[in-house]
């Protein structure tokens, strides 16, 4: 057991067959722009198991030529000791090894440190063993002897690139658990985290992806967020709604065309994709495009090539494509109305935006957002949404989606006439029944006296003063907590008490005493 710093020059590799992807990789890996880059120094530790000596030399040699830090050990024994005092990234793992199996060996690691990628080294006699290794967690399984030096590192490099990948979406998932707001999208709902989590996985890699869901539940917003999360952030976002271009000029409008291409085509003119080189594509309304132009987004997808209207020339493009879709786009695979390859080719990591009625919690906190938004854009003083006006709110179906709900806030933020959205505000509010409160009604004016309530007016003054003034407080601090979220002292600051007696108002009227 040993730690290998050789200082020899890299070992001379023979051009290498490409290696077959694992299924448990397929669709996570960003895409190298050549496989000589994806080997060059990464910063990873790897470690060599095998009971042969020459082999381990040989390959910890190889590695640390291109970068890789590297140990070694001689059995399962000294691997777990090593795994158990320092970090290790990946391991080349031999499954013949005495004392101990690699198997053995893979199951304890599984266990005790399920970060490490674990590649498996195996004779020809025992591929059908490495093939069960990788079912049971294993990253991927080399045979020996080795189709090439370049296989190897290619191998190594990989499951090293996923070891990021992964580490890097924990990370991000650790930042948002204290987050309500992705991108431009709000919500802090469980479902709105997993589209969170979803994104931010998949962001840093090239991969496409398909974003299902219903009109207005803000499937741009998800593609924007994936893009801005990606190392093409610095580049092009093009979106395109695919139903809204004439059938006839799809086409040109996605590959672009050359001068006298057909009727009209005065010059020569860019497409959207050429448009989106190094950025993201965004294809909304992707079930509307037509079969002819499904061909040849398969054919971009596939090659990264497109060939422009009346052009004989294909032109390289380097295009992230995001789609988007309300309808059931398996169902339009199967009527035969949309490509089966194309489907599956967009289809490599689908998120599912939630509708506004699977996440209603989210609803207060939406309303808020775009209460500030058109109260700062129209130059109103609204401070806040009584609780009987969120109440409505969150009794709505809204078959609109969030997008009809941005538009009732909008609505109401031009009709209130204080400092707060009331449910006559709200486009479906004015013919609700609501019981009259204290915090529902406008702030007092001139033209708009106080009215008492007609059960205070049979009472003694001081009675009827202390029910008045017991209903008051009531509704004031409900609608203090409701604009805060519940947070006690963020709710007593902006009523101008401090925190012991803000929670004595509270405790004399709800009975609450624990801050939630």
């Amino acid at each position: 057991m040993n730690d290998s710093q050789s200082t020899e020059p890299p070992v001379p590799a023979p051009a290498a067959p490409p290696l077959g992807s694992s299924p448990s990789i397929e669709g996570l890996m960003p895409e190298a722009a050549t496989e000589d880059e994806l080997v060059r120094d990464r910063g990873t530790r790897v470690l060599v198991v095998d009971d042969e000596a020459s082999l381990r030399r040989t390959l910890a040699r190889l590695l640390m030529t291109r970068g890789f830090e590297v140990l070694t050990a001689e059995d399962g024994e000294s691997a777990l000791a090593l795994l158990a005092n320092g970090k290790v990234d990946v391991m080349l793992l031999d499954v013949v090894m005495p004392l101990m199996t690699g198997m053995q060996v893979l199951q304890l690691v599984r266990q005790r440190q399920p970060d490490v990628e674990i590649i498996m080294m195996t004779g020809h006699a025992d591929v059908a063993t490495a093939v069960r290794a990788v079912k049971n967690g294993a990253y991927d399984f080399l045979t020996k002897p080795f189709p090439s030096t370049e296989a190897v590192l290619i191998a190594v490099a990989k499951a090293a690139e996923r070891k990021r990948l992964i580490d890097k979406t924990r990370l991000l998932e650790q930042q948002l658990e204290n987050r309500e707001q992705f991108g431009e999208m709000v919500g802090s709902s469980s479902v709105m985290r997993q589209v969170y989590r979803l994104a931010l996985g998949v962001a840093p890699t090239s991969t496409s992806v398909l974003i299902l869901g219903e009109s207005g539940t803000g499937k741009e917003l998800v593609a924007r967020a994936v893009h801005q999360h990606s190392q093409r952030m610095a580049r092009s976002f093009v979106t395109v709604n695919c139903s809204a271009i004439p059938v006839e000029l799809v086409e040109s409008e996605l590959f672009g065309h050359v001068r006298g291409a057909f009727t009209g085509a005065m010059g020569t003119r860019a497409g959207l994709f050429e448009t989106a080189d190094k950025g993201t594509l965004f294809l909304d309304e992707i079930a509307d495009l037509p079969p002819a132009a499904q061909v040849k987004l398969l054919r971009a997808l596939q090659s990264g090539e497109i060939k422009p209207v009346g052009s004989d020339e294909t032109k390289v493009v380097d295009v992230r494509v995001v789609a988007a879709t309300n309808v059931d786009l398996k169902k339009r695979v199967d009527d035969g109305l949309f490509r089966e390859d194309l489907y599956y080719r967009l289809n490599v990591i689908a998120i599912h935006v939630p509708p506004l009625r699977k996440r209603k919690d989210d609803i207060p906190l939406l309303a808020y957002h775009f209460m500030n938004k058109y109260a700062k854009r129209m130059g109103r003083e609204i401070r806040r949404i009584s609780p009987e006006a969120l109440r409505l709110l969150r009794e709505q179906p809204w078959q609109g989606n969030v997008r009809e709900l941005e538009n009732a806030i909008e609505h109401a933020v031009v009709l209130a006439r204080g400092d707060a959205i009331l449910p006559a505000d709200l486009p479906f509010g004015r013919g609700a029944q609501s019981v009259p409160t204290f915090s529902d009604r406008p702030p007092l004016a001139p033209a708009s006296p106080f009215v008492l309530p007609a059960e205070l007016g049979d009472l003694p003054f001081a009675e009827a003063k202390k029910r008045a003034v017991l209903a008051f407080e009531k509704s004031y601090i409900e609608t203090m907590l409701e604009r805060t979220g519940g947070n006690i002292s963020e709710a007593a600051r902006q009523s101008g008490l401090d925190r012991s007696n803000f929670r004595r108002v509270i405790k004399k009227n709800t009975g609450r005493k624990k801050e939630p």
